[in-house]
């Protein structure tokens, strides 16, 4: 086996444009939701938008690349790097314009650079980007979709590939129809998000982008980078079950986190710390909570960040790894914004908290019974 290590992180969230700044932020326990409005025909909503109006796909994903690669301390091109990145909604945002021209029939349909606004788009664009002319992945694992991208990058290198891959997601799904079909489904907030608390209404979307430089151990010391914390290994489930309903015991989802200690040679007392799923929806709390109490009776620290920067979808895995991974540097934990009163008797980080912090692990439950688990350690030459 290969140790894979991080060298390089770009974020941009509705707490910032930039990694320390969101961090800085969500330390101090700032939330980016706030009550908006985008879009005149539908009514005013929580939302965590990085600017005034909501974000373009492209803009947020090559501000993080770029960052990401800086952060790593690597120039341009990269023709030998792997490039590994997903996104649930992709470029829906496009096509929800180009349905309203064909609907009310404008002359001029844009249909030029159809092929830029493809669900693989943003892995592709990327890789032009950089020069890469390695392997090419595009996940889209609904809500998952972060932690699938770290976790193929992770079986790139180690299968020989690549030496280094650039992985994460990206979300703007602040558009008409995402908006509609959640409020359809009865999901969205109506003040802003409260995970875990008995309070909770619901989630509160936002825009986002998370992107990794992963490397090899070895590469990564030959020319002295910085390394923010260790892949150890990962899980990957499916409940197979139904679109938006977690499967009630939660049988898959616990399979997923048992797969991924075990890939890590982790158990569950090794654990120091968990970045929920934490969406603050009745249904994945209570299941999340119940899967926590299970495997960890013992007892870990646990926060969601979504009470911060909304709930970023594909994206909100590699936001979460991003906090962890910042975790791991600074031996500090990430309190659990907009927790007041907790339904569970967990062991929840309400405060920034100090500790000996050097395993942790990130969870994703997305739609459709998509489960992802990765595992992170701060990094031991």
């Amino acid at each position: 086996m290969v140790d894979v290590v991080v060298t390089g992180i770009g974020l941009i969230s509705s707490l910032g444009t930039n990694l320390e700044t969101s961090w800085q932020n969500l330390l101090v326990g700032q939330s980016g939701i706030r009550l908006q409005q985008p879009f005149a025909k539908l009514n005013p909503r929580p939302l965590a938008l990085i600017a005034q109006q909501p974000a373009e796909l492209e803009d947020l994903a090559w501000l993080a690349i770029a960052s990401a690669i800086k952060d790593a301390g690597l120039k341009l091109p990269l023709p030998e790097c792997g490039v590994v990145i997903g996104s649930s909604r992709s470029h829906q945002a496009a096509w929800e314009d180009l349905a309203r021209q064909i609907y009310f029939d404008v002359p001029e349909i844009a249909l030029e650079r159809w092929l830029d606004k493809l669900p693989h788009a943003p892995a592709i664009t990327a890789a032009r980007q950089i020069g890469a002319k390695n392997s090419v992945l595009a996940p889209m694992a609904a809500c998952a979709t972060g932690i699938w991208t770290i976790a193929q990058a992770y079986e790139l290198i180690q299968t020989g590939q690549c030496q280094r891959a650039l992985a994460g997601a990206v979300e703007a799904p602040i558009t008409p129809l995402t908006l509609a079909g959640f409020q359809q489904m009865g999901a969205l907030a109506r003040t802003g998000a409260y995970p875990f608390d008995r309070d909770r209404e619901g989630l509160a979307l936002g825009e986002g982008a998370a992107m990794f430089v992963l490397e090899t151990a070895k590469q990564a010391k030959e020319r002295q980078a910085k390394i923010y914390g260790q892949i150890l290994g990962f899980g990957l489930t499916c409940d197979a079950y139904h679109a938006n309903t977690p499967e009630p015991q939660s049988r898959s989802a616990i399979a997923a986190v048992k797969q991924c200690l075990e890939r890590s040679k982790l158990l569950s007392t090794d654990i120091d710390y968990i970045h929920t799923h934490g969406t603050a929806t009745k249904l994945n709390d209570q299941s999340e909570a119940n899967i926590l109490q299970m495997l960890f009776p013992h007892g870990v620290a646990v926060s969601s960040t979504k009470g911060a920067t909304g709930h970023t979808l594909g994206a909100s895995g590699a936001l979460g790894t991003a906090f962890c991974l910042m975790a791991l540097r600074d031996q500090l934990l990430p309190p659990c914004v907009g927790l007041q009163t907790p339904e569970f008797d967990l062991d929840f980080v309400t405060t920034p908290r100090r500790g000996k912090i050097h395993s942790v692990l990130c969870f994703s439950f997305g739609f459709g019974g998509q489960n992802a688990v990765v595992a992170l350690r701060k990094f031991d030459e």
